[in-house]
């Protein structure tokens, strides 16, 4: 079964993205309202399931004893591309291969050298594979920077919803994380519905506690940081929220 990505992973990516050494768990907790316990098991259930594949320095080549930085533009057989883009990879002074969907110009391949001579063995090297070098240049300057989307809207924190599925009938599937100051937060399931800050209508289904899926029942806490799921019709979205983020008003 495909992972499903929520708004939590998302933020994990995006952090991750701009600077893997310097955020920890605790950072993107804060944000997101959950545990630090919770985003190292995400983080871990991204690297199972091949979503986070590792973490890299960025080298600035150049500026190590002056090397030179080569892009060369290859084009691979179709049906070879997979194949060759690996055996690339172990030609000495690659650094990086990038496989495009495309007939033509379809491996890109980062070479470092001490110099032109060393280029030109690494272009050799490729050529001796069977791709077809269509260009080549020196590399000049390249950055990285986190996908936008995945970060906190409008540089603010995010929203209490983790994720949310539009079911046919007028229901939802929620998933919301709760807030410290929330309305719910250190009440049992059924003290949250004897005094209403819970709606009757929606239904508790899962609460994610750290490493722990635990399954909710009457005296079931909840506590500042749990991603609770929850099965509700569409109307009661807005006090869901209320309830569970500390908000007045609905978070969109």
């Amino acid at each position: 079964m495909p992972y499903r990505v929520d708004e939590i992973d998302k933020r994990i990516l995006y952090y991750l993205t701009a600077d893997a050494r310097d955020t920890s768990a605790p950072m993107i907790a804060e944000e997101m309202d959950v545990t630090a316990g919770t985003i190292r098991n995400r983080i871990n259930q991204l690297e199972e399931h091949g979503l986070i594949t590792g973490y890299h320095a960025n080298v600035e080549y150049e500026r190590v004893e002056d090397r030179l930085v080569n892009l060369y533009i290859c084009t691979a057989p179709v049906a070879d591309r997979g194949r060759l883009a690996k055996q690339v990879l172990t030609i000495t002074g690659v650094v990086n291969v990038r496989q495009l969907m495309a007939g033509r110009r379809n491996l890109h391949v980062t070479g470092v050298g001490t110099d032109t001579q060393s280029l030109s063995r690494i272009a050799s090297d490729i050529s001796d594979l069977g791709l077809e070098i269509e260009e080549e240049s020196i590399l000049q300057w390249e950055a990285t920077q986190p996908y936008e989307p995945f970060g906190p809207e409008n540089g603010s924190a995010g929203s209490s919803i983790a994720d949310f599925v539009s079911l046919t009938g007028g229901a939802e599937v929620i998933e919301v994380s709760v807030a410290g100051h929330a309305a719910i937060a250190g009440k049992t399931l059924s003290e949250a519905d004897d005094d209403g800050t819970l709606p009757s209508e929606s239904l508790v289904v899962g609460i994610e506690r750290d490493d722990e899926v635990l399954t909710p029942k009457g005296d079931t806490e909840i506590l500042p940081g749990d991603i609770v799921t929850l099965f509700l019709p569409e109307e009661a979205s807005a006090a869901v929220l209320d309830a569970f983020s500390g908000s007045k008003e609905p978070v969109a």
